[in-house]
């Protein structure tokens, strides 16, 4: 298949493309006519996620004559990275695969891209860089002080981005995401991995019968009912959000950006809980668990400077299409298995 140039838009790199996000960054990107090459070596990924019409390349970010080719071949003009490891608590426990998996090979791939004359980077980034942070809603320019190697393995590959941004003809957007959530309205994707950690999945697998049921991580927080709050954004609204950064950094190439994607607004475990109840016709069965290492008692957006940068403006921010969006997935999935 060719990747030559459509009206205009160069081919787009999605690395991680066979996973959660990034096969959903593949499904948009397509969706508006971006030519689209997905490396991922399936260690997470799922082969059958990748779009049918995006040419798939098996294989790791870390491997630079593999990379370097695939820019040259396909006459890659920006990279969306999102490959990397994303649990927490595993990142506490096994801080050196994280420190590997999102930084070093990130720095690889960094230089593979520069080198083979890619000018736009957009990156998968998180709001653990932050930390506790002392106010909420959490701005763009507050500290960022990662309390675990996951936040800090991703806001060292920040820095590495704009310092590399500074010394080549390069910019980026670093995306810092809050907590991702549901599936593609059109059923063509959605989260899928065994084992996730990520509450609404866990939820919805619960919800079906995949699971005996919920583990409520603390109640003690500082919160208005003790459980954990998160900022919870639509899988669909954040690529979205990628599309229109892409799009940005063409237009303004002296530029570049970091920016929060979320909705502004938090709901604490109890609440997606009782969310699954309502849209599932369920009653979870919930059991109480000490803490998990990692986790601040709270993280909300302040979304007010994509709001401003991007034309880009959430279209799926309700907590309870979220999650019907997740529970229509997993039964697929479900029909599927």
């Amino acid at each position: 298949m060719s990747t030559t140039q459509t009206g205009g838009k160069p081919a787009v790199l999605v690395t991680g493309g066979a996973g959660y996000i990034g096969s959903h960054a593949a499904l948009a990107l397509l969706d508006a006519g971006w030519p689209v090459v997905v490396l991922d070596n399936l260690v997470t990924g799922f082969r059958w996620a990748v779009p049918d019409d995006a040419v798939f390349v098996e294989g790791d970010v870390g491997d630079v004559p593999l990379v370097a080719s695939v820019i040259a071949e396909h006459g890659i003009g920006a990279i969306m990275h999102f490959a990397g490891s994303v649990v927490v608590p595993e990142s506490v426990e096994n801080p050196l695969k994280y420190y590997d998996n999102n930084t070093a090979r990130s720095r690889t791939l960094i230089e593979t891209a520069i080198a083979g004359g890619v000018a736009h980077f957009l990156f998968s980034s998180t709001a653990a860089t932050y930390g506790i942070p002392e106010t909420i809603p959490v701005t763009e320019d507050m500290p960022a002080i990662p309390i675990n190697p996951y936040g800090r393995s991703k806001l060292m590959t920040e820095y590495m981005l704009a310092d590399a941004a500074a010394a080549h003809p390069v910019n980026y957007c670093a995306l810092r995401y809050f907590n991702v959530a549901g599936a593609d309205p059109e059923g063509r994707s959605g989260q899928s991995t065994a084992g996730a950690t990520h509450l609404i999945k866990v939820a919805v697998e619960a919800a079906l019968g995949k699971r005996d049921g919920v583990a409520v991580f603390g109640t003690d927080y500082d919160t208005h009912d003790g459980t954990g709050v998160r900022d919870y954004i639509h899988v669909t609204d954040l690529v979205a959000a990628h599309i229109d950064a892409l799009e940005k950094l063409i237009a303004a190439p002296e530029e570049s950006h970091i920016l929060n994607c979320g909705y502004g607004r938090g709901f604490s475990v109890l609440e997606v809980l009782d969310s699954v109840d309502r849209v599932a016709g369920v009653t979870l069965n919930r059991t109480i668990a000490p803490r998990r290492a990692g986790d601040p008692d709270a993280l909300i957006a302040d979304n007010s400077a994509i709001l401003e940068a991007l034309p880009w403006r959430p279209r799926h921010a309700d907590l309870d299409g979220i999650v019907a969006d997740a529970l229509a997935w997993e039964a697929k999935l479900g029909e599927q298995g």
